[in-house]
């Protein structure tokens, strides 16, 4: 590799015209170290890393963070701590590629695998890790095949955005190491700050309008339900700045809408009636706002998301018909070339024999597995569900990412849980055990298109930089299975510490995890005889199509409508972060680069805030003793039925904590602010 700074090659974004070839930053002649214990190690520990914080985030707000740009920015960022020998760019990419496969899984287990937990089904970790294990490693396995045709035949003319950012933070591995400690150091400040919070309790994190608006706020709250609420929090507030306030002001709508519009109204007309009205179980009167939310407005919220959903797929119809020719195209074109000894370095794939008896080998294990579930004839039917919808959801998944950088996979999910629950009821199967069936194939097909879509980008990125292929295809198996297993194990210990459903039955707010709720929701309507509260969906499916209608995001304001409000609200305020850095200074270019590094804090606040949540979560079990009891200062802890629980807050907590949380809050909002201000010097130096 040449000396010194590196950069891609002109034709890098470009179609390439007629005889001309790319030839990456290391060309296919050049042989760098790309395998070693080094990469291959610090891939393992980013997968198990980002595995935890991804799972806890996105079962708390619906939200998977994208892990492999802060990997990448990290592994370069590292690179630079080892004086003897910097990682070389190769191995940087090893890294990312086994490291982001932390946040693929992420991806598709939370989807599902909540929902079993919620269904009170019993899930083992066993269970929830081999089919996340099987589900990914079929995604990759289905798409290897593809590689050429997007990466090599199609180069110039698919974007993919999340590749080109990866790519660029590789490539200019210079400002990687000054990169990699704002990053950190905001991960601190926001795992500190959310550690505080939620498990030492100094402040109230819960900010309410009907304490902060004096005896307002209180008269909204008890005659009209009516409350504004905000979990300051600093992974809510990252990603918010992230997001952007374009879309977090679509989700906050959202939820004005639900709280502040459709809970009052529920409440101002049930109030007067003196019966139950279903799906409620007591009288209306009686409710205060979360339980009104919970029982009426939360549905509404449902019909939205699947709505969106199937909008999405509906919307992208044409990619969906030429994926669907491309794989057939491309896998059975393959399954004729043999390979050959003289292939160029950047151009090995695993051989199409060993695609094939891979693929056979995880179809037998899904088989084997459903069997140990269910009869023969059941294993046969889930089989064939997750292969056929497997290979045709790989396709749409792969060239989503590759042009818009967003993977359907909501969409896809509800229509495998849909389609699966309708042909497993006509061949028998129903009730509890079919519920168990259709979810864990819902999981497989989720976690392999997860996986389809992400590792497109994986293997662009080794295209542009000139990784061996082979190498990639061979290590992500090794992320799977770390990612499978690190999921699995955060979900159970998640559930164990918080539970997703309180004792009461309503969804528990600090990790109401959306779509878990939704597809349980689908799931056990279409699996029993229980009434369904068909003409609440349908609201939600009229909204969503109104919003589509006027050019306004469906999914998003869907997942506003849906998701509590305190989680919501942050998110805004992130948004409204990222508008005020980036409009910090009238010169473009210095607002262009606060905005990024306004991006890096927003990145650690997530990541440090998240890990924090997780072991806030580990210190909360009650398998080992609750030890969070003895550094909690605001809030007691009690023993109740053998088991410690959250008891009386104390006198001064009630008083005055969310007035220093409000304090704190726009404390560390100024920290981003002006932190990302700092950008300004790199443009004078």
């Amino acid at each position: 590799m040449a000396k010194g700074k590196i950069g891609l090659p002109a034709n890098a974004y470009t179609p390439l015209k007629k005889g001309e070839k790319y030839v990456p930053v290391i060309p296919a002649s050049e042989s760098i170290a790309e395998i070693t214990k080094r990469s291959v190690i610090t891939g393992i520990l980013m997968a198990i890393l980002f595995s935890f914080a991804a799972a806890y985030l996105g079962m708390k707000v619906g939200q998977v963070f994208e892990a492999a740009i802060p990997i990448a920015i990290l592994a370069v960022g590292m690179s630079v701590v080892f004086k003897k020998r910097k990682n070389t760019i190769l191995e940087n990419v090893i890294i990312q590629s086994i490291g982001a496969a932390s946040g693929v899984i992420v991806a598709g287990g939370i989807f599902v695998i909540p929902a079993l937990y919620i269904l009170d089904l019993n899930p083992s970790l066993l269970h929830t890790f081999i089919v996340t294990a099987l589900g990914g490693s079929l995604g990759v396995l289905f798409l290897i095949p593809l590689r050429k045709f997007f990466c090599v035949e199609e180069h110039g003319n698919l974007p993919f955005p999340e590749a080109t950012a990866t790519t660029e933070i590789l490539v200019t591995g210079e400002a990687g190491g000054e990169h990699a400690k704002v990053l950190v150091t905001s991960m601190l400040v926001g795992g500190i700050y959310d550690f505080i919070a939620e498990v030492i309790h100094l402040w109230d994190k819960h900010l309410s309008s009907a304490k902060l608006l004096f005896g307002l706020g209180e008269r909204l709250a008890d005659k009209a339900k009516m409350v504004l609420k905000v979990d300051a929090l600093a992974a809510l507030l990252g990603l918010g700045y992230i997001i952007g306030i374009k879309y977090s002001a679509i989700i906050v709508g959202g939820s004005i809408l639900s709280y502040l519009v459709l809970v009052p109204a529920f409440f101002f007309i049930g109030q007067h009636i003196p019966e139950i009205i279903y799906p409620g179980t007591e009288l209306i009167s009686n409710m205060d706002e979360v339980m009104l939310f919970d029982t009426y407005v939360r549905p509404i919220g449902i019909g939205a998301i699947a709505c969106a959903g199937i909008i999405g797929i509906l919307k992208n119809g044409r990619v969906i018909i030429s994926s669907f020719s491309v794989g057939f195209r491309e896998i059975f074109k393959g399954k004729t070339d043999a390979p050959t000894a003289e292939a160029e370095r950047t151009q090995k794939d695993l051989p199409m024999k060993t695609i094939v008896l891979g693929s056979v080998l995880i179809s037998a294990l899904i088989f084997i597995f459903f069997l140990t579930l269910s009869s023969i004839k059941i294993s046969i039917v889930s089989l064939i569900i997750i292969l056929v919808l497997c290979f045709l959801f790989t396709m749409v998944a792969a060239r989503a990412i590759a042009i818009v950088g967003i993977n359907p996979v909501s969409g896809m999910t509800l229509v495998t849980l849909i389609i699966s629950s309708v042909i497993l009821v006509n061949v028998g199967l129903s009730g509890t055990q079919g519920m168990i069936v259709a979810l864990l194939v819902g999981t497989v097909v989720c976690t392999s298109l997860s996986m389809s879509g992400a590792f497109i980008t994986d293997l662009k990125i080794g295209y542009w930089l000139g990784s061996t292929p082979l190498n990639q295809q061979k290590y992500k198996f090794l992320g799977v299975l770390v990612s499978a297993f690190s999921v699995s194990l955060a979900i159970l210990l998640i559930n164990e510490a918080f539970g997703f459903v309180l004792p009461s039955g309503v969804t528990n707010p600090e990790v109401p995890a959306p779509q878990g709720n939704l597809m349980a929701a689908i799931i056990s309507s279409l699996m029993s005889n229980e009434p369904v509260p068909w003409m609440l969906y349908g609201l939600g499916v009229i909204i969503a199509i109104m919003l589509e209608m006027v050019g306004v995001a469906p999914l998003a304001f869907a997942l506003g409508m849906y998701l509590p409000i305190q989680l919501n609200v942050p998110l805004l305020i992130g948004g409204f972060m990222a508008w005020l850095v980036s409009r910090s200074s009238k010169d473009e270019e210095i607002g262009k680069q606060r905005r990024e590094r306004g991006t890096l804090i927003a990145s650690g606040f997530i990541a440090g805030g998240a890990l924090m949540g997780v072991l806030g979560a580990v210190l909360n079990l009650d398998q080992i003793g609750t030890p969070v009891r003895f550094i909690s200062v605001g809030v007691d802890y009690v023993m109740q039925a053998g088991r410690w629980m959250r008891g009386d807050e104390a006198g001064w907590f009630i008083e005055f904590g969310q007035w220093i949380s409000l304090i704190a809050f726009i404390g560390l909002c100024t920290y981003l602010y002006l932190d990302a201000k700092k950008a300004a010097s790199d443009k004078n130096k």
